[in-house]
């Protein structure tokens, strides 16, 4: 998403993006920690899912190998 500002004259001009910061190393470890909690989070939801198939009788009983 573009920022934009008005100018005196009531035209809107979108400004250019800033480059990205550096991150500190304190950011990256809370990034890291931030995308295991998402993948753990995934594959409880996704063994939910196929424990609610099972149960409702759809579906293949046999884990698919990957």
């Amino acid at each position: 998403m573009t920022d934009k500002t008005a100018s005196n004259d009531g035209t809107i001009a979108a400004r250019k993006p800033e480059p990205p910061k550096q991150d500190s190393p304190k950011r990256d470890e809370r990034r890291e920690r931030l995308a295991a909690a998402l993948r753990e989070n995934l594959k409880k939801r996704k063994a939910q899912s196929r424990e609610r198939e099972r149960a409702r009788g759809g579906g293949d009983t046999a884990p698919k190998n990957r």
